[in-house]
C-alpha cells in the first residue's frame, strides 16, 4: 500500500471516529502530505471539526478545504435571524467586549468586524456564531488593537512553547518585531503548528502572525 494511501486511510479513519462530523458525505485524497477533503456536510461548525480531525493526523502537511455547507430545510434561516441571534449571542458572552464587534450576514456567511484588545476576543466571537443554525460560512475580520508593551513577545512565546510539551524548543523559532510575530522551523503534525500559532496569538501585544513553520 502506498504512502499516499496509507494517509487517506488514516484521515478517512480519523473523520468516522470524530463523533462531531457525523456526514458520510466527505470524500478525502492525499497526494505528497497534502490531503484534500470533498463533499457536503449539513452545517460551519462540522466543517470545521472535519479539519480538525483531518490536522490531527501524523504526515498530513497541508490540507484543501473544499467542503461545502448545505443547510438543510429545517436548519435554515433568513439573514436577519441570523444576524440577530449572532449579535444576542455575543452580548450574552462575557469575554466579548460590547459594543466593539459588528455583525454582517449574507446568504448565510457572517462576517465580523471591529476591534478588540487580545486576540481570543476575537476568537471566542467566531466561536459563538459558528455553531448558529443557517450559517454557511464565518468571515473573521476583527482586528486586535496593538498593544503599547510589545518587547517582551518573542520571550513570552518562547517560554509558553518551552512549557508544552508538544514542541522541542530547538525545532521552533520565534521572532517579533512590534506586534508582528514571525514562526518558522519545524513540527511533526498540523496540530503542532496550529498550537505554536495559538501560543504566538496568546501573548499579549501580538497583532498579527506570521507561519513558515514546516510539517516534516
Amino acid at each position: 500500500m502506498s504512502h499516499d494511501t496509507t494517509l487517506q486511510h488514516r484521515v478517512t479513519a480519523e473523520l468516522i471516529w470524530d463523533p462531531a462530523v457525523t456526514s458520510s458525505e466527505i470524500g478525502v485524497t492525499a497526494k505528497d502530505g497534502v490531503v484534500a477533503l470533498s463533499g457536503q456536510v449539513g452545517t460551519y461548525d462540522e466543517k470545521l471539526a472535519a479539519e480538525a480531525a483531518a490536522c490531527r493526523v501524523r504526515g498530513v502537511k497541508a490540507l484543501v478545504q473544499e467542503i461545502e455547507v448545505v443547510v438543510q430545510h429545517a436548519r435554515k434561516r433568513s439573514d436577519e435571524d441570523i444576524a440577530a441571534t449572532a449579535i444576542a449571542r455575543l452580548a450574552w458572552n462575557v469575554a466579548v467586549p460590547p459594543d466593539r464587534v459588528f455583525v454582517k450576514v449574507s446568504k448565510g456567511v457572517v462576517t465580523l468586524t471591529g476591534e478588540v484588545d487580545h486576540r481570543f476576543e476575537a476568537e471566542v466571537s467566531e466561536r459563538e456564531v459558528q455553531q448558529l443554525s443557517g450559517v454557511v460560512a464565518v468571515n473573521n475580520r476583527i482586528a486586535v488593537k496593538p498593544q503599547v508593551d510589545v518587547e517582551a513577545v518573542s520571550d513570552r512565546i518562547s517560554e509558553a512553547l518551552d512549557r508544552s510539551w508538544l514542541f522541542d524548543p530547538k525545532t521552533v523559532t520565534v521572532t517579533a518585531e512590534g506586534g508582528t510575530v514571525t514562526l518558522g522551523g519545524t513540527v511533526l503534525t498540523m496540530q503542532e503548528r496550529r498550537e505554536a500559532v495559538g501560543a504566538a496569538w496568546a501573548s499579549p501585544g501580538t497583532t498579527a502572525v506570521e507561519n513558515y513553520i514546516s510539517v516534516v
